[in-house]
């Protein structure tokens, strides 16, 4: 996602009371919602879809995670607004910037319900293939922090991104629980991105739900 320079971006971030800087405070945060589940959107990028499915479901906790301060800093903006013009504080919803690398040195073994990877990078080279997403050593990272059975929630507009997806979790062994061809021509639930808004016009986009 490409965004315009913005020298206060992580001021912007540092302002708001739900952005999460260390695994201190999210474990804190854990700790003192026992029995919620935890849901993460890697990539989430303005926030739209998290913070639809924070405010569908108050009972759990939802972390947005954005690796790009000034995009990071327009999603605070944006869920500032949203809140201020429905008049509500969705509590349970924070945003975080960290590496999807790095999510084991943040959360403890078996944390995590679900996570949501939507619209990634395709990272379209094959020297780059081992940064997309849905490759073994991010399968690895997601393994061990996903619950037992825990879910993987992949959409894509991108049908390389979404061949190489389908190979990458069949070789790795995961369970397939669901694959849509064209998402937007079922009856299936959808809570739509920004960049889904935009581009579904143009051609399908593809889903993948996956279970370890």
């Amino acid at each position: 996602m490409r965004t315009r320079f913005n020298p206060k971006a992580i001021e912007q971030m540092n302002e708001f009371d739900r952005y999460i800087k260390d695994k201190e405070i999210i474990q804190n945060i854990i700790s003192n919602n026992k029995g919620k589940k935890i849901y993460l959107e890697i990539g989430m990028g303005k926030g739209d879809f998290i913070t639809r499915l924070a405010e569908l479901d108050r009972d759990n906790i939802y972390i947005g995670i954005e690796l790009s301060p000034p995009v990071l800093a327009l999603a605070v903006k944006k869920l500032r607004r949203y809140e201020e013009d429905n008049n509500i504080k969705l509590d349970n919803l924070y945003f975080m910037s960290v590496d999807a690398i790095e999510l084991s040195t943040i959360f403890e073994t078996h944390q995590i319900e679900k996570i949501y990877l939507n619209f990634s990078d395709p990272w379209p080279k094959k020297k780059h293939a081992k940064r997309r997403l849905t490759s073994f050593k991010f399968l690895d990272e997601y393994k061990k922090v996903l619950k037992e059975n825990g879910q993987i929630e992949f959409k894509t507009d991108n049908r390389g991104l979404f061949e190489y997806s389908l190979v990458s979790m069949q070789n790795y062994g995961l369970k397939f629980i669901e694959v849509y061809l064209d998402l937007h021509k079922t009856d299936v639930f959808n809570i739509e991105t920004e960049y889904e808004k935009k581009f579904s016009p143009f051609g399908p986009i593809y889903k993948i739900i996956v279970e370890y």
